[in-house]
């Protein structure tokens, strides 16, 4: 599934979702009825005054107990000409009430119908998020990118146009917001700002690369991560500000390969990273200040159950480092092990 391409001459009116169409007019019936009932309020006050003589603020509290139907005594005794008025202010003050009764009735019929609500509460437990991933684009990739961080402990926020991809994810359990990902305001609806990852994953090259370029461009320390369809489109999404590029036909084309040749490798990373019931895993853990593993030797960290398989440092990539390599603050560890020992060890999740 993929967002509309953005065209900068759109009006954001012109694209309202269905349930604003629905709730509008019904939004405008109630301005409707409280024009009315000011009307009402002023003819008849204006009324008392003028054809009885009454003053003021006798004719506005004669005119508000009719309207109202409360049903206190008259304020003066009436001729009939007053009563004919307040006969009018009476009939006048029970039409409008029982519309108003049924304006406010179909409002919250409408509220309730329309999920308003149930988008109002969702959005409170986004804007609550900090440190989630969002993913663009809730197709064949997307939802198997969000199955997988559910699956690793991350929260995830599913942003897309198309009704039919919102409600397979509302039904997956996913937190959604209902908007082109390449607009400034649907991004932040999705807490770009508080959100640790995104994931481009529209089936749009040309939509992508506009949503890492604005993800980007709002938040520079966020880490991106981007399908590309076409390989001309990585130079382009790189520039734009993404951190990893993937090409899903190119990945299917390697793991087939991988797979025919060695079948036993593949098999026992995908247990690694599966986090399913294996008790073994491979993990990747950034040194923090405190951590651990701060100031420790690999070998130190072999010798409790931690397989250091690399060391990341300033970008640069150490394989199988030596037993005696020193962890230092800021180092990103590849590590394997016991799921137990690399919690107990490490302190990760």
């Amino acid at each position: 599934m993929t967002s509309e391409r953005p065209n900068p001459h759109r009006s954001p009116g012109l694209h309202l979702p269905a349930w604003r169409h629905r709730f509008i007019p019904r939004a405008r019936h109630l301005q409707v009825w409280l024009l009315l009932m000011g009307l009402a309020l002023v003819l008849f006050t204006a009324l008392y005054v003028l054809w009885d003589g009454w003053s003021l603020s006798d004719a506005l509290y004669m005119t508000a107990i009719t309207l109202t139907t409360v049903g206190f005594r008259e304020v003066r005794e009436l001729d009939d000409v007053g009563r004919l008025i307040t006969v009018a202010a009476a009939f006048a003050g029970a039409a409008l009430l029982f519309g108003g009764v049924g304006i406010m009735a179909e409002l919250l019929v409408a509220d309730l119908a329309s999920g308003r609500r149930e988008r109002r509460r969702m959005q409170e437990r986004i804007d609550r998020l900090v440190g989630h991933t969002i993913v663009c684009g809730y197709g064949r990739v997307g939802s198997t990118v969000a199955h997988e961080l559910r699956r690793a402990g991350r929260e995830v926020v599913i942003l897309d146009v198309h009704p039919a991809s919102l409600d397979r994810a509302r039904a997956d359990g996913y937190l959604i917001v209902d908007g082109d990902a390449t607009e400034d305001a649907i991004l932040d609806r999705a807490g770009l700002a508080r959100a640790a990852g995104l994931v481009a994953s529209i089936d749009s090259d040309a939509n992508n690369v506009y949503v890492v370029l604005t993800a980007r461009t709002r938040n520079p320390d966020l880490f991106i991560v981007a399908r590309a369809a076409a390989p001309s489109a990585e130079a382009k999404l790189l520039r734009a500000g993404a951190d990893r590029i993937v090409s899903p036909y190119t990945m299917a084309g390697r793991r087939i390969a991988e797979l025919a040749v060695r079948p036993a490798v593949v098999d026992f990373i995908d247990a690694a990273l599966s986090g399913g019931a294996v008790t073994f895993g491979i993990e990747q853990h950034r040194v923090v200040a405190g951590s651990p593993a701060g100031g420790r030797t690999v070998g130190e960290l072999a010798a409790e159950g931690v397989v250091t398989l690399a060391v990341v440092t300033d970008g640069a990539l150490e394989p199988h480092p030596d037993p005696d390599r020193r962890i230092g603050t800021g180092d990103e560890l590849v590590v394997s092990g016991l799921t137990d020992h690399l919690r107990e060890v490490l302190g990760s999740r």
